[in-house]
Formats: structure tokens, C-alpha cells, sequence
């Protein structure tokens, strides 16, 4: 297992500035987000020029000596936009067809995978058709992105279509070849225990981290109660080989700006490092 930092912790920097902290700080790797209409990196701006947007990000990332660890795709602010289960077809086509240039936009990042967002539950629709719709088209990227030798991931969060541990596990029993971007804090926040993800452990593509308690997505890691050293010793049993990002968001949602980005990264940092390299201390 190796380290990354998300570019979305520091939305205030230049993105140039960003790789430049990231890599001072010590990471090999950087996760970028294609946050339509919120990130440094924009998909809707990323799909006028993909050549020229991965050329400018070829030298910003790789001439910093950093890889991609993850590519996370969110088409929309409004989660519902482009939908992987959107009931509207229209909307799942605009979906795929901005998935397909994104998908481009990882190959020529040399970029091994994608994280998407898993979908919604949809009014007046039945939890298991949104969730059944949701495999559907999952599985058809997961085959579109094979092909072109990227994975594809999901990460199950609040609000989502498969925002429980059990609804995680049935859209991954539903879907054959689709992964987990694993972060604990959506789960943690709702009062589950960590051993309830177990079951998905040898599914896991990525993982995110972050503090969190009962009630709060996001904390410090003074009042975090998710048990980060015991994340890394069952990732290590399942055979987990990827990227840890730290991901602290600064943002004006469910208090995530309530939290130093910068400060917290680097105890993060701190403390998974530890633990991968088996330290008594952290």
C-alpha cells in the first residue's frame, strides 16, 4: 500500500500549487477530482480539450514526479445530473458519454482507475429498481473502461443509492467487475461499525480517509473515532495493494470547513505511514 492526497483538500491554492504542496509534503501520488462546477479540474471544461488538459496535467503531475493515484468523477453538483440510475435515459446517456471522454482522459493520464458516485434513490421508484438500474449501467462501464484497461469503482456514501454497508454489498452482488472506493467516514457518521464493510474488503479498488464520529462526516483526528489502524491491518489481509488518500475536504457542506485541510493531512498522513511501516507511535 502506498500514500496519495486528494487536490480537492486545498480548493483555495492554484492547482499547480496544489501538485507542488502535495508533493512536498512527501506523497508519490495525487488523486485529481472532476468535480463538474466545483473542482480545480472540471470535467465540463476537461471535455472541450481532453488532449490538451491531459497534456498540461502530464507535465503539472508526472513533471513533479507524482502518479495519479485515482481519477474521481462527479458530473454535477446536483447529484441527480447524470445519474448512473437516473429513471430519465436521456440523462444516462449524457452520463455515459461524458464517462466514455473522461475515460480517454484517464488514458492518456496513464490513470488505472475511476471512482464514480453509485446513484440515488429516485421518488416513487422502489430502493431495489434505482438499485438494480444503478448495476445496469455500472456494469456496462465497468466493461467499456476494461477494455481500455481502466477499473472502475464506486464510492458508496450518505444520501446514495448504496449509502448502508448491506446496500453496498448488494449493488456489488449485482454488479460483477465493479470496485469500492472505500471511505469509512459515510459509515462511521451513521453509526456503523467498521466490521461491517469486511465483506466487501476483496472488492476494494481505493480508499479514502478521513476523521469522522457519529454525526459528523468530517472531524479532526483529535475527536476521530474511526480505528485507522485496524483499517490497514484487514486491508492488508484481504490482499489490498493500492493507494490510502487522505482525503480532508474544505468545503461548505455538512462542516467540512470546520476542519485545518492542511494540518490534518499531514497527521493523517502521520499515522497511516505508521502503521503501514508496523510503528509503535503515531
Amino acid at each position: 500500500m502506498k500514500l496519495s492526497c486528494c487536490d480537492h483538500s486545498f480548493p483555495l491554492l492554484p492547482h499547480e500549487h496544489v501538485c507542488e504542496l502535495v508533493r512536498t509534503l512527501g506523497f508519490d501520488a495525487i488523486n485529481i477530482a472532476l468535480w463538474g462546477g466545483h473542482s480545480h479540474i472540471r470535467p465540463e471544461e476537461v471535455r472541450t480539450d481532453v488532449a490538451g488538459w491531459a497534456a498540461r496535467l502530464d507535465e503539472r503531475i508526472h513533471g513533479r514526479g507524482l502518479e495519479i493515484a485515482d481519477l474521481f468523477l462527479i458530473p454535477d453538483p446536483d447529484y441527480a445530473v447524470m445519474a448512473v440510475n437516473n429513471p430519465d435515459a436521456g440523462q444516462r446517456a449524457r452520463g455515459r458519454e461524458l464517462f466514455e471522454e473522461m475515460l480517454g482522459f484517464a488514458v492518456r493520464l496513464r490513470a488505472g482507475g475511476i471512482t464514480l458516485i453509485p446513484g440515488l434513490d429516485f421518488e416513487g421508484e422502489p430502493h431495489e429498481r434505482s438499485l438494480e438500474r444503478a448495476a445496469e449501467e455500472l456494469a456496462a462501464r465497468v466493461e467499456i473502461a476494461g477494455q481500455a484497461g481502466v477499473r472502475v469503482s464506486v464510492e458508496p456514501h450518505i444520501g446514495s443509492v448504496s449509502g448502508t454497508p448491506a446496500d453496498t454489498l448488494r449493488l456489488l452482488e449485482l454488479t460483477p467487475g465493479l470496485e469500492v472506493t472505500l471511505d469509512h467516514s459515510h459509515f462511521a457518521m451513521q453509526g456503523y461499525a467498521q466490521d461491517d464493510l469486511d465483506p466487501a474488503l476483496g472488492r476494494v479498488r481505493h480508499v479514502h480517509a478521513r476523521g469522522a464520529k457519529l454525526g459528523r462526516l468530517q472531524v479532526g483526528m483529535a475527536d476521530n473515532e474511526i480505528d485507522f489502524e485496524r483499517m490497514v491491518d484487514v486491508l492488508r489481509e484481504a490482499g489490498y495493494d493500492g493507494h490510502l488518500a487522505t482525503e480532508y475536504l474544505w468545503i461548505n457542506q455538512a462542516q467540512c470547513n470546520e476542519c485545518d485541510t492542511l494540518s490534518e493531512t499531514i497527521l493523517m498522513r502521520d499515522r497511516l505511514s505508521a502503521r503501514l511501516t508496523n510503528a509503535d507511535d503515531y
